[in-house]
């Protein structure tokens, strides 16, 4: 038997005891660990259903095989055997699929930084119009996006915004996003119709909360400066010094936030941001490293990748990293991603199914 299979008992009995644990009234009782167990019950409850699903196949297979030795009964059981082969194919590969190491940020929100890369003006437009469709992803995702820091231009771009994106997996469906993102097309301030060529760049990262980022940072390596937040022109937003700056020393990383009113508000949203950065800069060294080793069907996750091309004379979208060109520009940009997202989780789930091999 294939060693993934032989593991699905293990979870199937792991997904029991879920269940049991979660008719405890101690249990129940204690909001925190109901949360947990659910979730963690949650996450394997496709697992379990669909291994429930196999077995039933399995059975049904080797009761029409018992059949083909009896004479009056050969010809059904043919039928069944051919009816069922199929369905045992595809439930065997769905399980080795959801059976494959997950990524432990999948769950998690995220923090995604959009800057405006080469082109000037034309970059900046460019990161306000990939805001907007990851922000129109989001809403057909039931996610919520909010943005916690930016930096616009005059003319509706931005040199750099940062947001948060909360909800079911988003790390897992976004994780894919991370790069230079490439695009074609004639600017509103071309006076001559010539296509330019512009990139912005997109992270996502994982947010952490408190309790995970324990041992991420220590607190004595992050440095922090109070100042007064300022606005445009100069102007103080407020009287008191609640703007903070926090910058983690070993890596030179720095984060400041001055958005909220309170100290208190700027030092969540700039912790949650130096958890994100900082994980980041370590999870790319790694990424680079196992990268010499072996380049993963959906690249190496470095931030300067290319990995997508816009081109809006061809309503065309072409993803570098596994070759896919879809003709449907327009409707991409209006947040309809999920064709590229699901190719993209096919070829890391297929990259994967190699490496077992």
């Amino acid at each position: 038997m294939d060693p993934i299979f032989e593991q699905l008992q293990t979870v199937v009995d792991r997904y029991d005891e879920l269940n049991q644990m979660l008719a405890d009234p101690a249990v129940m009782d204690d909001s925190n660990r109901y949360m947990e167990l659910s979730k963690e019950a949650g996450s394997i409850r496709e697992t379990v259903e669909t291994f429930q699903q196999y077995q039933q196949v399995i059975q049904e297979w080797e009761d029409a095989h018992e059949l083909l030795g009896d004479s009056e009964m050969a010809d059904l059981a043919k039928e069944d055997i051919a009816e069922l082969k199929p369905k045992k194919a595809a439930l065997e590969e769905q399980l080795k699929v959801l059976m494959l190491p997950k990524d432990p940020n999948d769950d998690k929100n995220i923090i995604m930084e959009i800057r405006g890369a080469a082109g000037g003006d034309e970059s900046a437009l460019f990161a306000a119009d990939l805001l907007n469709m990851y922000r129109r992803y989001a809403e057909t995702q039931n996610w919520h996006l909010e943005i916690i820091d930016e930096s616009p231009t005059e003319i509706g771009g931005y040199k750099e915004v940062v947001a948060m994106i909360s909800g079911d997996r988003v790390y897992s469906k976004l994780k894919f996003e991370n790069g230079a993102h490439r695009v074609q097309r004639v600017p509103a301030t071309e006076t001559q119709g010539r296509i330019h060529t512009s990139t912005a760049t997109v992270g996502v990262m994982p947010e952490f909360e408190e309790v995970d980022a324990e041992g991420l940072i220590d607190p004595k390596d992050v440095r922090e400066d109070v100042y007064r937040a300022s606005g445009a022109g100069g102007q103080h937003v407020n009287k008191t010094s609640s703007a903070i700056r926090l910058t983690h020393e070993p890596t030179g990383i720095t984060v400041a936030m001055q958005d909220e009113r309170s100290q208190q508000q700027n030092r969540v949203k700039a912790w949650k941001i130096l958890n994100a950065r900082v994980y980041d800069h370590f999870a790319q060294q790694n990424e680079a490293e196992y990268a010499e080793q072996r380049k993963t069907a959906v690249g190496s996750g470095d931030r300067s990748e290319r990995i997508r091309t816009y081109n809006y004379p061809q309503n065309r979208v072409t993803d570098h990293r596994i070759g896919l060109t879809l003709n449907k520009l327009d409707r991409i940009m209006n947040g309809e991603l999920g064709e590229i997202i699901d190719a993209l989780v096919l070829a890391e789930q297929t990259a994967k199914l190699g490496d077992l091999i």
